[in-house]
């Protein structure tokens, strides 16, 4: 019973014990902290799965698989299954509408072809797109747009050339009309448009020597509907969430950052940069594929110009830094992968049998609770009865690729498809988790120090029990018990710093991006305050209490500083999206490796207790009643 009393009295007596609890709680607090981090971003891949690709995915690149509709009937009567969803994957070029440094540079993109709406049952895609109505910021530029449009169409070379001369009458070294148009020759489309309205509004005179009398009218009626900004939010410029054309015309949709325009502000929202003006869903993109014919072989390259529809964000900037979307009719019609007749070789004219549409990849979801493992077995024997049947139903047309044949055919979960990310991402997460196991080291070292000064400090206190009959094993569980306790405390306060900042960790690196001023002046008052209170205590004669008013005028005074510095500079990004795929931090808590760094603190804190508590043990009751 003696031994719960003393370790009381001793957690409670001094504040010695308090430093103990502190070094055990920050060590527990790191490990949870940094590791849950890593765990949840791992997770955070594997929960992309069912966005980007669903749970398991048959692939064929290249050439595809045919009769993928009815792979796609095969697998949807599987009660594992949810829906499936076809696909075409390949690379290409597009060149964006806009200005990518000094030139218009191609951008190198992943085209998927989709089927919007099987796609979005298998990804939740409608969910992922960014614009269901214009934005505010573009909404002035897409009205103007609507109401110059037209007028711009109706102009011919000359009259362009006239209105650029009389744009640039005040530039010296345009001469010729070559000049002029070489000058003009990025203002295409919306740029024309502001163009326009620049020249209209500044130099009306000038304009009515050049224009038709009905293309003024139609530029001044255009000016008084530019007053009407309210009604900007009514335009049809937006398709319908799940279209993929405008006005019949097919077009894409693109990676949120496949658009220099837009960026993340502050609060995590996406904005449009130049207030709007170079909103992607106003212009068009020129789409460019290489096909690659069943021998391996290129072909002729194809280029499409189609309307930016929308823009979509999956949440991993890898991916919507370089994915397109279109739809899988174009994309089969560019990788010449659509229904195709087959003429004999020996007379063109005559058709002996029709190549089917083809697929890359078909992308199915499982429900909601099942082992994707289970999944991918059950489509794999339902993609086996998928060749027997079209063996036998089209036994004289090109056939879908056998699984063992084929080698290029794969079905695999989406954690093996991407097997080659995921593998170094649960590698690195051991690493970390094995390089900070050091910390219950130095938790051990740091109890045994502490407790080592106590032990030393308590040497009387041992002789006196020794000597009323104290054994040596009632010592030692004083202070194993001095450390159980002390872990113990540790560990749970630990657990709650590391919860607290996990779980506030996008808040906190939103601070250091944005500083709070008032934080700053808080700690500069409280800072101010501790100074006074030192400079108080110095007129007392003891050291102790300067040297802790120092010190602690120096920290608050230093987080103060680095607070008005960053709010200076701007505030600092450290969870890059572009380098950590992406644009949160994983904020939830891995409770199995928390409460198992918690068990280890305490073992190590028991471990650490063990030597001094030894010490005391063997400690001489005599010599100890003489220490004094």
């Amino acid at each position: 019973m003696y031994q719960f009393l003393l370790t009381s009295r001793y957690l409670t007596s001094r504040i010695i014990p308090v430093l103990a609890v502190a070094a055990v709680a920050l060590c527990v607090a790191l490990v949870i902290i940094v590791v849950s981090v890593m765990t949840g971003f791992l997770d955070m891949v594997r929960d992309s799965g069912r966005t980007l690709m669903g749970d398991v995915v048959i692939s064929y690149p290249v050439t595809g698989i045919p009769y993928y509709e009815d792979l796609m009937l095969e697998l949807d009567e599987l009660p594992e299954v949810v829906a499936s969803a076809p696909l075409v994957e390949t690379i290409g070029v597009l060149r964006m509408p806009y200005p990518r440094g000094a030139t218009k540079e191609p951008k190198m993109v992943q085209i998927w072809g989709i089927d919007p709406a099987r796609f979005d049952k298998v990804t939740a895609y409608e969910d992922t797109l960014m614009w269901p109505e214009v934005p505010d910021a573009a909404s002035y530029h897409v009205l103007r747009d609507e109401q110059y449009g037209p007028v711009v169409e109706t102009l011919d070379d000359a009259q362009r050339i006239a209105i650029l001369r009389a744009s640039l009458s005040n530039t010296t070294e345009v001469s010729t009309d070559s000049q002029v148009l070489d000058l003009g020759s990025a203002l295409t489309g919306p740029e024309w448009n502001e163009h326009l309205r620049y020249v209209l509004l500044t130099n009306t005179g000038v304009l009515r020597d050049i224009l038709e009398p009905d293309q003024i009218d139609a530029l001044q009626r255009a000016i008084s509907v530019e007053q009407q900004r309210d009604t900007a939010e009514n335009t049809d410029l937006l398709p319908t969430s799940m279209a993929m054309e405008r006005n019949g015309t097919p077009g894409i949709v693109s990676g949120i950052h496949v658009s220099d325009a837009n960026y993340r502000d502050r609060q995590g929202q996406y904005q449009i940069r130049a207030d709007g003006f170079w909103w992607l869903p106003r212009f068009e993109g020129a789409l460019t594929t290489v096909p690659v014919d069943a021998s391996g072989g290129t072909l002729e390259p194809e280029t499409m110009i189609m309307p930016f529809i929308n823009e979509f964000s999956s949440g991993v900037y890898s991916v919507d830094e370089i994915r397109v979307m279109i739809p899988i009719h174009v994309a089969q019609q560019m990788m010449h992968l659509d229904e195709a007749e087959i003429v004999d070789e020996f007379d063109p004219l005559k058709v002996v049998a029709t190549e089917p549409a083809r697929a890359t990849m078909v992308i199915v979801r499982g429900q909601d609770g099942i082992d994707v493992n289970q999944l991918r077995d059950k489509v794999s024997q339902a993609y086996q009865r998928f060749t027997s049947r079209m063996a036998e139903a089209h036994p004289d047309s090109p056939q879908p690729p056998i699984e063992g044949v084929n080698l290029g055919l794969n079905i695999l979960t989406w954690e093996e498809q991407n097997a080659a990310f995921i593998g170094p991402v649960e590698k690195e997460r051991a690493l970390m988790r094995t390089l900070f196991s050091i910390v219950y080291i130095v938790c051990a070292a740091l109890v045994l120090a502490i407790f080592w000064a106590i032990v030393y400090e308590k040497t009387r206190d041992i002789g006196i029990l020794r000597s009323i009959g104290a054994s040596r094993p009632g010592i030692v569980w004083i202070f194993l018990l001095y450390g159980l306790v002390v872990g113990v405390i540790g560990a749970f306060i630990g657990l709650l710093l590391g919860w607290l900042v996990t779980r506030n960790v996008n808040s906190i690196h939103d601070m250091l991006a944005e500083p709070p001023l008032w934080l700053g002046w808080s700690f500069a008052a409280v800072t101010l305050l501790i100074l006074l209170w030192t400079i108080i205590r110095s007129f007392s004669g003891r050291i102790l209490p300067v040297v802790l008013g120092v010190m602690g005028t120096c920290i608050l005074g230093a987080m103060t500083g680095l607070i008005f510095f960053l709010d200076a500079q701007g505030g600092v990004v450290i969870w890059d999206p572009a380098v950590y795929y992406f644009t949160e931090v994983p904020n939830n808590i891995d409770w199995p490796n928390a409460i198992t760094t918690m068990i280890g603190a305490v073992i190590f804190s028991l471990v650490g207790a063990a030597i001094p508590a030894a010490r005391a043990a063997d400690i001489d009751p005599v010599k100890a009643l003489r220490y004094e």
